[in-house]
């Protein structure tokens, strides 16, 4: 359940009981919050403001009235990065996501989209994913090779003072209602990667520890990226010994893109113009009619 708090940020000292005879306790200040209101979140709020003005309401809709407005919000996916519209399409999905289903019998079902990129460095991968925590309004960033188990799902901290087990939640708790980026996915342990199983097809967690039972909410999407085994896609190889994954945690993912670094001369022409004219025009964004050069830069590379 996320809420939002009005309150005071207010500190206060507390002696360290731990300290030998004779000697000195050490101040040790304690940040706290007095708070003074505080409002429950629902569902259908959580993911930001749903009240729109009428003016927002008629914006909405002449948008949606145009030709073709899928297209329009495609070409603002990652702007900067050429190419890959299909994989920016399952990105627009995945931010946009899906509408969770309640069936007659209690079968939740979700409603968010996971997608797994997988292939070639250099393929702004990672880009991706930077766009998309800094576009989604919830957001978590995070690299396989320092997350573990505890970190994505959630850990039992003691406090130091009063010697009693609380419940911390990890990216995956604290990106409910958003989506979680979690880059160099294949460097995850295998018996982390376990531990998000639930929170990808059932979302939630469940936590049975130090004496406190209890499930947590994960309603995030995940968008991951991976490298093959060999760090280049073999195209001799097929695709199931270049994807270097359990088939438990490809089933958690609705959409799985093949990356690869094609060697084609008129191909990487335009993405050496596409990089110069963007580092060129580094305070505009780039849109796709500037797709085409003029006839200058067709000289310069001619």
């Amino acid at each position: 359940t996320r809420v939002t708090i009005v309150g005071i940020y207010l500190i206060f000292q507390q002696s360290d009981t731990r300290g030998k005879a004779g000697k000195a306790a050490v101040a040790i200040r304690q940040p706290y919050i007095r708070v003074v209101g505080i409002e429950e979140c629902a569902d259908g709020n959580s993911r930001g403001n749903s009240q729109f003005s009428a003016k927002e309401v008629a914006d909405f809709s002449a948008f949606a009235a145009q030709p073709k407005p899928i297209e329009a919000l495609r070409a603002k996916i990652a702007p900067a990065i050429f190419g890959s519209d299909n994989l920016k399409a399952a990105i627009l999905c995945m931010l946009m996501g899906g509408a969770r289903k309640l069936l007659p019998d209690g079968v939740r079902l979700r409603g968010d989209v996971n997608v797994l990129l997988l292939g070639d460095p250099s393929t702004a991968k990672s880009q991706f994913l930077k766009f998309v925590e800094k576009t989604a309004p919830i957001a978590v960033y995070t690299s396989g090779k320092g997350s573990s188990a505890a970190g994505l799902t959630a850990t039992i901290v003691i406090d130091s003072q009063s010697r009693e087990a609380y419940l911390e939640g990890g990216a995956m708790v604290l990106a409910d209602g958003g989506v979680v980026c979690i880059d160099e996915f294949d460097k995850m342990r295998p018996e982390d990667r376990v531990a998000i199983h639930e929170a990808m097809e059932q979302q939630t967690i469940s936590i049975a520890k130090a004496g406190i039972t209890t499930v947590l909410n994960s309603r995030c999407a995940v968008l991951a990226a991976a490298n093959p085994p060999s760090g280049h896609y073999d195209d001799m190889k097929s695709a199931a010994e270049n994807i270097d994954l359990q088939t438990t945690i490809l089933s958690r993912f609705d959409l799985i893109f093949i990356v690869k670094d094609d060697r084609n001369y008129k191909k990487d022409t335009e993405l050496a113009q596409h990089v110069l004219r963007v580092h060129t025009n580094a305070a505009k964004t780039a849109t796709p009619a500037e797709e085409n050069l003029d006839a200058q830069s067709e000289g310069e590379f001619d």
